[in-house]
């Protein structure tokens, strides 16, 4: 793991890993509260970074779906907002809500992070696009039922929650009847190969099937970070079981002369081994 990375000036700057003191890396059973913890932590501590290194990608004002650099302006999955309530779950620094208000929808925008929120608060103010920004846990939604007529989540939340299940049921309750919730995820298959974006990650080297989570620790064994693998299957049960239809299930192509190397994303695993999924749903 790179533990620092150079700002425009040349000197170094601290990462996640530092501040919080990250010194293990461990696949055991994380529970809810712990897991909240250490998102909690990892994202407010990781919040400048990330968006230092991925924030020209992003955007203030743009949708963008994944490290693929798919679109909802090319992809349309979450249909006709205009005029239409959206709730963004895990929307860090919430360029996706500011896009939705740019095309007459009427989003909220929810994070976990004070430290993302910070961000998007920055992003509101210097594009003058503002959003509504709530401090929240995903897994406990501050929202009556049938609040919202569509969600979406562009890699937030959902893989950092200890019981996904959860979310899913608590999405389908603050939408209304015939709402859409919409969200991409890192694409389980990757789960089972290296988190490494050269030939090295073209080994599989763990059981897709296996479920224990990943986490990262400090000396005193606090966890610092924290994902949680579900197989396509476990995720389309949890869908079902909270209420939901899955319509359609995306698996974007890497696109031919897209160079941008994200993580454990790049050109080379791309063409070979899906990087996302994105899980489009009604809610019934």
């Amino acid at each position: 793991m790179q533990n620092t990375t150079e700002t425009d000036d040349g000197t170094e700057k601290f990462t996640a890993v530092q501040t919080l003191g990250t010194t293990g890396i461990t696949h055991r059973q994380v529970g809810p509260a712990e897991s909240r913890s250490a998102s909690r932590l990892w994202w407010d501590a990781d919040a400048d970074d990330y968006q230092a290194s991925h924030g020209d990608f992003l955007g203030d004002v743009r949708f963008r779906w994944c490290p693929e650099g798919l679109v909802e302006e090319d992809a349309g999955l979450l249909g006709p907002v205009a005029g239409r309530d959206v709730l963004e779950v895990g929307c860090g620094a919430a360029s996706c809500s500011r896009w939705l208000v740019t095309h007459g929808a009427r989003p909220v925008a929810l994070d976990l992070s004070a430290g993302m929120l910070r961000h998007a608060q920055e992003a509101n103010d210097r594009s003058g696009v503002p959003v509504p920004l709530v401090l929240a846990d995903a897994g406990e939604l501050p929202f009556p039922d049938a609040s919202f007529d569509i969600a979406c989540s562009a890699f937030g939340a959902v893989p950092f929650v200890a019981d996904s299940a959860v979310v899913m049921r608590e999405v389908h309750r603050v939408l209304r009847p015939g709402g859409r919730w919409v969200f991409a995820t890192t694409h389980p298959l990757r789960w089972a190969f290296p988190d490494d974006p050269g030939p090295e990650g073209l080994t599989v080297y763990h059981s897709y099937f296996d479920r224990t989570p990943y986490a990262e620790f400090d000396d005193d064994g606090r966890i610092t970070y924290v994902e949680h693998h579900r197989t396509l299957g476990d995720r389309v049960r949890e869908l079902v079981g909270a209420g939901f239809e899955l319509t359609d299930l995306i698996e974007p192509e890497w696109p031919e002369g897209h160079q941008e190397v994200w993580g454990q994303w790049s050109p080379l695993r791309g063409a070979l081994v899906p990087g996302t999924a994105i899980y489009v749903c009604s809610r019934r």
